[in-house]
């Protein structure tokens, strides 16, 4: 009898199904023998498995893999015991079965695909993906807190799988080892607590020399719970915020703590920044990002580069080591004021280097932009352009404006190069097709970068030239 895992032209068992990719949620994908396509979690491609489908629609079907045939040779065994497809394994990673650097592959496809397919674009060279650790790189998280009555326990954590409870966790290898050992320890702090009902979170965020903790609480603390915080703190070395409502409600346990910052030393920058900012969940990969990016950027000292999306100034301060001048634009007011105390620090304290270059921030929305905004912000001859995951599709399309409505410049000329930093495929490709397509540019290079290792989270960066 023939062995149909040896022979990809033999016909296959029924209920077998071969994989053939990976979609963005880290699903096998394959055809039933009628053409539907098959969604099926806990596989990957080149696999023949079972799966038991549970979700029927029209055009396609959904399951959960029950059995596998033929393993990849890129499978592997996970890393962390919360990891899995049974009931109540941790949703925070999608792709810890699968080798780091077949996981890498498969995002650089994912990119390629959706530039092609979503804007119609290829990258004349596809870049070296920027890679980093692939265990305890996330210094930032945020955990859920839930007291479970019936187990009698607290459980601090990421949410299960596809469901709304928080997994019983005693340890994440994703998160820095300090933070590691202290998922246990947090569990019984909170178990100790009169507050043990009203503690729903704990943000965390790691500095390079602070770990600080976000404790979100519903009502006041007593003073006993006050004091345990204070205990824990002193026993492990965190800090502690507490945030009654908003987020713009945090403030420290105590005063006279160490400030959260982190460093670029290739460019004498250090960021300070509050543990609900936003900041890159990776600071290994952030290094090299930043590196990478005014590589790529390429500032001269008699150049105006604008940093778009800006946030605190992770790329524009960097950016104003090497240029003429430098404009930050944020959406946010307080981001802007923020950014402007951390270049007056930077440029306080360079003593023995090169002074910053004239650097400005102001404030946009971002998602509103129009041609007439793009000229009042002044002529530059480069952008770095780093958006959330709605993309710059109102700054595309206003430099698109631009390119065929000459009479709007006003003597005005575009970016002769962008470098575009991107968390999300698809709204890059979007913004990609617009720029190659309409704006006159050509995509020179593009590539991943590896923030998230085992999750099917997708950052990347590609470059863009005026022709």
């Amino acid at each position: 009898m023939t062995d149909p895992t040896k022979n990809n032209d033999t016909q296959l068992p029924a209920g077998w199904l071969e994989i053939e990719s990976l979609d963005m949620d880290a699903q096998g994908i394959a055809h039933t023998p009628e053409g539907k396509v098959v969604f099926v979690e806990g596989a990957l491609p080149f696999e023949l498995v079972s799966a038991n489908v549970h979700r029927k629609k029209n055009n396609w079907e959904q399951g959960t893999v029950t059995a596998i045939h033929r393993e990849s040779s890129q499978r592997v065994r996970p890393g962390c015991p919360n990891f899995g497809l049974h009931a109540g394994a941790c949703g925070g990673c999608k792709m810890q079965h699968l080798h780091p650097a077949a996981q890498v592959a498969v995002k650089q496809r994912v990119l390629e695909d959706n530039l092609w397919h979503l804007g119609k674009v290829k990258a004349e060279t596809v870049a070296r993906p920027i890679e980093g650790p692939a265990w305890g790189y996330r210094y930032r998280a945020r955990l859920s807190v839930r007291h479970v009555r019936k187990k009698n326990a607290v459980l601090v954590g990421f949410h299960e799988r596809k469901s709304r409870y928080v997994a019983d966790m005693s340890e994440c290898h994703v998160l820095p080892p300090h933070v590691n050992a202290m998922l246990v320890p947090l569990r019984e702090l909170i178990a100790s607590m009169d507050a043990i009902e009203t503690c729903p979170q704990i943000e965390l965020a790691c500095g390079d020399d602070v770990t600080a903790m976000v404790l979100r609480h519903l009502e006041p603390l007593s003073d006993a719970d006050l004091a345990r915080l204070r205990a824990f703190a002193a026993q492990y070395g965190v800090q502690w915020w507490l945030q009654a409502k908003g987020p713009d409600t945090i403030k420290l346990l105590d005063e006279e703590q160490p400030q959260l910052a982190y460093g670029l030393p290739a460019f004498g920058i250090e960021m300070p920044f509050k543990p609900t900012d936003f900041t890159q969940v990776n600071p290994h990969i952030n290094r090299v990002l930043v590196s990478k990016a005014l590589a790529l950027l390429d500032a001269q000292s008699d150049e105006r580069v604008i940093d778009w999306f800006c946030g605190l100034g992770n790329f524009t301060l960097p950016i104003a080591t090497q240029a003429r001048e430098v404009l930050g634009i944020e959406g946010s007011e307080t981001l802007v004021a923020r950014s402007r105390e951390n270049y007056k620090k930077n440029q306080a304290s360079r003593q023995s280097l090169k002074p910053l270059c004239a650097t400005d921030f102001v404030a946009r929305n971002l998602f509103e932009m129009t041609p007439q905004m793009l000229v009042q912000d002044g002529a530059a001859d480069k952008w770095l352009v780093d958006p959330p995951r709605e993309g710059a599709f109102a700054l595309a399309k206003a430099l698109v404006d631009l390119h065929e409505q000459p009479e709007l410049r006003n003597g005005w000329t575009p970016p002769k190069r962008i470098v575009y930093v991107s968390c999300n495929p698809a709204t890059l490709a979007r913004d990609a097709g617009l720029l190659v397509n309409c704006a006159g540019y050509r995509c020179v290079q593009a590539g991943v970068v590896n923030m998230f290792p085992h999750t099917a989270h997708v950052e990347s960066m590609a470059v863009f030239e005026l022709v």
